[in-house]
Order: structure tokens, then sequence, then C-alpha cells
């Protein structure tokens, strides 16, 4: 078999849902400030744990349009990418929703002597 980059076996098995997160964090019904402060502290621990998966799902925008928390999310989980707190972010698959699956990177291993 073919040796193939994380990056390419991971397109060719799909795009990763909800069922296949560790954890699902649920800010459907959390306003802006809730759902900033729960990323924030869902970032802040996963710095001192070991890596996960874990689903942010988000409410749908409201009928005939409106804001969604897809927009100030998505820049708190990129700018935990570009720090090297999440190791994989991607939206998730329509079928689950509005969203992203967030592999957090945890707590990096201290090299020995």
């Amino acid at each position: 078999m073919p040796h193939f980059d994380d990056f390419y076996a991971n397109k060719l098995r799909g795009s990763l849902g909800v069922t296949d997160a560790e954890s699902v964090l649920d800010l459907r019904e959390a306003n802006r400030a809730t759902a900033e402060a729960s990323i924030g502290d869902m970032l802040e621990r996963s710095r001192f744990a070991k890596g996960k998966t874990v689903a942010v799902r988000l409410a749908a925008p409201p009928e005939g349009g409106g804001e969604t928390l897809f927009q100030p999310v998505g820049r708190l989980l990129l700018e935990a990418k570009r720090r090297g707190w999440i190791d994989r972010l991607q939206t998730l698959p329509s079928g689950d929703g509005l969203g992203f699956y967030v592999a957090l990177a945890g707590k990096p291993a201290r090299e020995r002597d």
C-alpha cells in the first residue's frame, strides 16, 4: 500500500464529524460572550492535558438571515491553530450542521535529557 501524508489520507477518509469526535461542545443555544468564554476555557484546559478531538456545534442562521457564531468562534479557533494549540481544524460535514471539528494538540511532551 502506498504511503500518503496525513493531509491526503484524511482527504480520502472523508470529513470528520460529530460521531468521530471524543467530545462535543454544544454552543447552539449560547450567546456570543458565553460561546467565546467556552472556547477560551476549552483551549486553556487543553494546553495542560493530552490532545483530544472536539466537535463544536453552532446554531444555524435564523430564518431570513442574521448573524451566527461561526465567524467569531472560527477566528478564535484559527488564532489557537496559529499558536499551535490546535493540530487540525475543519468545518463539520453538512449533515452534522454548522460547526467545527477540532483536534486539540494538548500538552507538549517534554524531552528527556
